[in-house]
């Protein structure tokens, strides 16, 4: 797009040439020549990144604290750069095809994000979410960043309170809409389940009467969206009246299902490459919306190898010594945690361990759910190292940070297995790390 676009999108004034901008970023450090670079005031103020982000190659900026003296770049100078960037959100989806589908849910929304781009990957053109880039910035970089010949789009929603969603289906305008799960999570941020449940559910609220509904038949809250939408729905799970469903599951030795699928348009064999038993339900998703927009069923199987799954989730390593690494370190709340468990019990070993950090923002239930957790993994034979979280209780070994957890693990060899697992500011990758 033209400067001169950009600047007409948000409402700002452009001073300087009128460039072409190839696509935008947030962060000075992974700017790319001829980006827009937008700064973010939050806990560092993003205006003073500018300097460094042209010198990297960003052909513009935003900015609302006006031209930057000793910058040669065009400068669109606005009121608010967070919602100018949502306003930029919104100029891109008017560029993009109907083929938009919105990822919501308590757990799963990045590995059924993955699985689905992979899917209609291969019938169209598609553009997805990097990493979790599920809000109010990282869900209109998504449709910025869109090459102009996509042909569908995937993108991820998160919430942290009711209304986010809707928000953000005011800049996406999905077509298509999938509900993974609603689970106890955020409940310090959201109050109640009830109040989850009433916030994914603004994803289905948005969808046009031509639009898709993709719900989870498993779980009662979400299969009860269904009366809060206009669109068509298609259910999901391993209830058998469901419209897309799994059977005759197998899970080897790599923690990798096999399943034979279900769907309205037909039935195939399908493998997955991400693991854990807990991903067939994900893939049920997304086999329901790449059925509802087209992609053949005899297409799927492929489309599920060749899905490009983001990293530090149920990620399978060895080390020198024999050691098994299950690394799904980037985040965790009770539904996680549990299934995490239960593949890292599947797993063929003498000897279990789970480094387990905080499960974080659970609100009042925080104590009881980190328990229970301790307690299902006493149940499975799993020996937790519990980093810097005393809620774990008196069954686990407490240790005050990464290093200590890693010498608390010191003594593995060939035939033990170690499941690293906790929320994002835990950041337990460094025990995989450590590891080797």
């Amino acid at each position: 797009m033209q400067a001169t676009e950009l600047a007409d999108a948000v409402g700002g004034q452009l001073v300087g040439n009128d460039v072409t901008v190839d696509g935008a970023t947030i962060d000075s450090r992974a700017v790319r020549s001829g980006q827009l670079f937008v700064p973010i005031v939050a806990a560092r103020d993003g205006h003073d990144f500018i300097k460094g982000a042209v010198s990297a190659g960003a052909g513009a900026y935003l900015t609302a604290t006006g031209p930057v003296d000793g910058v040669d770049a065009p400068a669109i100078t606005v009121d608010d750069t967070a919602l100018a960037l949502a306003d930029l959100g919104r100029a891109a989806r008017r560029r993009l095809p109907e083929r938009v589908v919105g990822i919501t849910g308590s757990v799963g929304k990045t590995s059924t994000k993955d699985l689905l781009a992979g899917l209609l990957s291969t019938t169209f053109r598609t553009a997805a979410s990097e990493k979790s880039f599920n809000n109010e910035l990282g869900l209109p970089l998504t449709l910025f960043n869109a090459p102009d010949d996509t042909e569908a789009a995937v993108v991820e929603m998160g919430a942290r309170g009711v209304g986010h969603i809707e928000l953000l289906c005011s800049i996406a305008r999905p077509t298509v809409g999938i509900i993974t799960r609603v689970e106890g999570v955020h409940l310090e941020l959201f109050g109640s389940i009830e109040a989850v449940a009433r916030a994914k559910g603004e994803l289905v609220e948005a969808l046009p009467a031509d639009g898709i509904a993709v719900l989870n038949a498993d779980h009662e809250r979400v299969a009860a969206m269904a009366s809060r939408t206009s669109a068509q729905v298609l259910t999901y799970g391993l209830t058998p009246s469901a419209d897309v469903v799994a059977t005759d599951i197998v899970v080897d030795d790599q923690l990798r299902a096999s399943f034979r699928l279900h769907t309205p348009w037909g039935s195939t064999q399908v493998s997955l490459a991400a693991r854990g038993e807990h991903q067939v339900s994900n893939a049920l998703a997304a086999a329901a919306a790449a059925g509802g927009l087209g992609v053949p069923v005899e297409s799927m199987p492929a489309g599920f190898l060749g899905a490009a799954l983001s990293g530090l989730r149920m990620e399978l390593s060895t080390t020198a010594d024999g050691v098994v690494v299950l690394n799904d370190a980037y985040n965790a709340n009770p539904t996680s945690m549990s299934a995490a468990l239960r593949s890292l019990a599947a797993l063929d070993a003498r000897r279990r361990f789970a480094v387990l950090g905080t499960m974080a923002e659970l609100g009042h239930d925080s104590a009881a759910e980190h328990e229970a957790i301790a307690l299902q993994a006493e149940s499975l034979g799993i020996a937790v190292i519990a980093v810097d979280e005393p809620f774990y209780g008196s069954t686990a070994t407490h240790v005050a940070d990464i290093d200590a957890a890693v010498a608390a693990l010191a003594g593995l060899g060939n035939g033990d297995a170690v499941l690293v697992k906790g929320s994002r500011v835990a950041a337990l990758e460094r025990v995989a790390e450590k590891l080797g």
